[in-house]
């Protein structure tokens, strides 16, 4: 496992990061969601990233019990704060109070005095944004977070929260957590340009398009039994609009590719993110250990400027690049 420096900041992080997002609380079984945290301890992983909705917060619990026993400065631990998690008007967002109780609660699922990094999952739009980035500040200087980042925000929210903690002497955002792969481009024109001038890495979330890119799902032909298309709890919403026949069939063309570099389609999603220098980490999921074991072999993997040429001759018109597209959600009239 090789590792990366988030942003700009002195913190090392695991170049491949474990994520549960639809995973652990609800589409596996415990302990196997367990064995996969345990496998990719083995296989070099220190970074876990989760946050305080995934499942009804039953995902923040799973990881702080199967990292329960660890050695607690071994790994980083992430997690964020916007989505509801409770029925009340302030069980959501990023009000000082919703951020000042959900630390409370994400450190108690997660077992652990601190969280490494605390993200806002989505821009809010009702919350003066010097509330929230005070809150963010002093949950800092109590040492319950040591670092802060933000999820899914446009340029311009990044760029506005900047400036607002230049001018007012608050902690910088060090991270951005935003969805990133071959065929989902939408932080390359703005968002990337801008965290590479300030000193911002991404943590990248869905390198394997949903696992669209494994090239598990074949066109004209039904999803896998048992694959995330098939889960209509939890990831078929997600993966719907991938499963065109013409995405699956150039995606197909991706595997002579693949085979010639000695990788699996997975290993070459992975390792295709990687090679982006704003990247900090790619988040990688599972659902059964021998996927984490497979994904990991794309730690180190360096990909040729032909290779990546390549690439995007087969991919072409399929690939998502407007950067309006990032998933910040829309003002509330």
């Amino acid at each position: 496992m090789e590792f990366r420096h988030l942003g700009r900041s002195g913190l090392m992080i695991s170049e491949i990061a474990y994520g549960n997002w639809l995973t652990h609380g609800s589409q596996v079984e415990e302990d196997t969601a367990v064995a996969c945290v345990h496998a990719a301890l083995d296989e070099g992983i220190t970074t876990f990233d989760t946050a305080d909705v995934y499942a009804g917060t039953r995902a923040e619990e799973v990881l702080g019990r199967a990292l329960k026993g660890q050695r607690r400065e071994s790994v980083e631990i992430f997690t964020k704060v916007y989505w509801p998690t409770g029925p009340g008007k302030n069980d959501r967002g990023l009000s000082r109070k919703h951020i000042m109780e959900s630390v409370e609660g994400s450190l108690r699922r997660l077992q652990t005095d601190y969280i490494d990094l605390y993200q806002a999952h989505r821009f809010d739009h009702e919350t003066p944004l010097e509330e929230t980035l005070r809150a963010f500040d002093d949950l800092v200087r109590q040492g319950k977070v040591l670092y802060v980042g933000v999820s899914e925000w446009r340029a311009e929210e990044i760029e506005r929260a900047l400036k607002i903690a230049d001018e007012m002497g608050l902690d910088r955002i060090v991270s951005n957590q935003p969805q990133y792969s071959m065929l989902w481009r939408v932080i390359e024109e703005e968002v990337v340009p801008l965290c590479e001038r300030e000193g911002i890495g991404q943590i990248v979330w869905s390198p394997l398009a949903q696992g669209v890119l494994t090239g598990k799902y074949l066109p004209g032909q039904p999803p896998p039994p048992g694959s995330r298309a098939t889960d209509e709890a939890g990831g078929a919403n997600f993966i719907k609009k991938l499963l065109t026949d013409d995405i699956l069939t150039r995606v197909q063309r991706l595997r002579p590719i693949a085979q010639e570099l000695g990788l699996s389609m997975a290993q070459l999603a992975i390792a295709w993110v990687l090679q982006n220098p704003n990247v900090s980490a790619a988040i990688i999921g599972a659902s059964r250990p021998e996927q984490v074991r497979d994904n990991v072999k794309a730690s180190g993997v360096k990909l040729e400027e032909d290779v990546l040429k390549r690439i995007d001759e087969v991919l072409g018109p399929v690939v998502v690049r407007d950067p309006a597209k990032t998933a910040s959600p829309a003002q509330r009239p």
